[in-house]
């Protein structure tokens, strides 16, 4: 799929557009993936209050694509937003370019992936005992906005459970003893997964 095939919103958010470009270009560096867009070209502004969104659309021949995204304010969870959303336009751009299906469980689960892989990036001296910190500051006493046992409420549980044991099985076998390398390809494994086989992995 050519990029002319995905058609832009709008712009903004210097510093927030800024982030997601980094973001982008890490994630495709790690999960080795060409370009089939950026990221840039699609980022809007959130409205107060409102959280990060990716809508899709289906034309002929492509996809619109808006990335709303929160400004960033200091705190952890609009990175964590901007992270997720970068994560999706990533997800949904590789699949798209290559005809592959995907659902919306994959997307959240591998958002839930990214956010510790991007994050778990920029910590210096990153080691078993950080790699811990980090996952229960993600994972551990999260507040769902739907409810449990709705289809939504269960779709991001489900994918916070999955990545918080994936996560634990990455710091288990390869940060723990410091095979960084491995520690990659299996991250780079996982992106290339179909959801059931994510599903197993963790």
């Amino acid at each position: 799929m050519s990029q002319a095939a995905l058609v832009g919103n709008g712009a903004g958010l210097v510093r927030e557009i800024a982030l997601a470009s980094r973001i982008q270009r890490g994630l495709e560096n790690l999960y080795r993936i060409d370009r089939a867009a950026d990221v840039d070209d699609f980022v809007t502004h959130a409205e107060d209050g409102e959280r990060e969104a990716l809508l899709l659309r289906e034309t002929d021949g492509g996809l619109e694509l808006s990335l709303r995204l929160p400004r960033l304010d200091g705190a952890l969870d609009p990175i964590c937003q901007i992270i997720e959303g970068v994560s999706h336009f990533v997800y949904i751009a590789n699949r798209a370019a290559r005809a592959q299906e995907t659902t919306q469980l994959e997307l959240e689960l591998q958002a839930e992936v990214d956010k510790y892989i991007v994050l778990a990036a920029s910590i210096e001296s990153f080691d078993e005992r950080r790699s811990r910190e980090l996952r229960e500051r993600l994972y551990d006493g999260v507040t769902y906005t739907h409810e449990e046992g709705t289809t939504l409420g269960e779709r991001y549980r489900v994918a916070n459970d999955r990545a918080r044991r994936f996560t634990a099985r990455l710091e288990r076998d390869f940060i723990a003893h410091a095979r960084y390398r491995e520690l990659r390809d299996e991250c780079r494994r996982f992106f290339h997964m179909s959801q059931g086989e994510k599903l197993r992995a963790a």
